[in-house]
């Protein structure tokens, strides 16, 4: 049974293409069987990374105070969602070029040095090998792969340096100047990659 974790980080509820397709993305994943967890960072942020927030993380996990846990709590939560995934769908609208403040913020608590990547002689390794992330990039006007395309290079970066390299795109760019039978077929590739990818 697949578990899927779709992360919405548009600050719109209504009326946001990247939940509406990063929604439907996700059902088609789950089937009948799979689980799916929902973590809106527009209704449920992240903590931002602060000062108690580092001094706890830097402290050895042996040495940790019940104060220092409180604080790595949400984070420690946010860490095992991702860790329980087989497919994680991020839905990001680009926001003055790159991704929601909501979403670094959930990168931020996620991205920690013995939990899900760890240095090594050799350099830093990625510890959340074998899962599959699903980016589903809207914008209003600018093209993915172009060169105010912050968002797509980004993710895939901070996702690889995670272990996940595994890192598909649906495109949901420009989506306000495109035409029906387009809009279609961005729906119609929800249903037929993540097929192909489970076969």
């Amino acid at each position: 049974m697949a578990e899927i974790l779709h992360i919405a980080s548009s600050a719109r509820i209504e009326g946001s293409v990247s939940r509406e397709l990063g929604g439907s993305l996700a059902r088609t994943l789950a089937g009948d069987e799979g689980e799916i967890v929902v973590r809106d960072l527009a209704r449920n942020p992240a903590g931002v990374v602060d000062e108690n927030w580092t001094a706890a993380n830097f402290t050895d996990p042996q040495a940790r105070t019940d104060a220092h846990k409180a604080v790595l709590a949400g984070s420690d939560a946010l860490v095992a969602e991702l860790k329980a995934a087989d497919h994680i769908v991020i839905g990001a609208p680009m926001y003055n070029f790159s991704i929601p403040a909501p979403l670094k913020a959930w990168i931020d608590q996620v991205a920690r040095a013995r939990e899900t990547f760890r240095y090594t002689e050799a350099g830093p390794e990625g510890l959340l090998t074998g899962k599959t992330a699903w980016l589903v990039v809207a914008t209003g006007g600018v093209p993915l792969g172009s060169g105010t395309d912050f968002v797509t290079p980004y993710l895939r970066h901070v996702l690889g340096f995670l272990g996940i390299n595994d890192v598909r795109v649906i495109d949901a760019s420009r989506w306000m100047f495109r035409d029906e039978a387009e809009r279609d077929a961005v729906a119609a590739q929800l249903l037929s990659e993540p097929q192909q990818a489970a076969a």
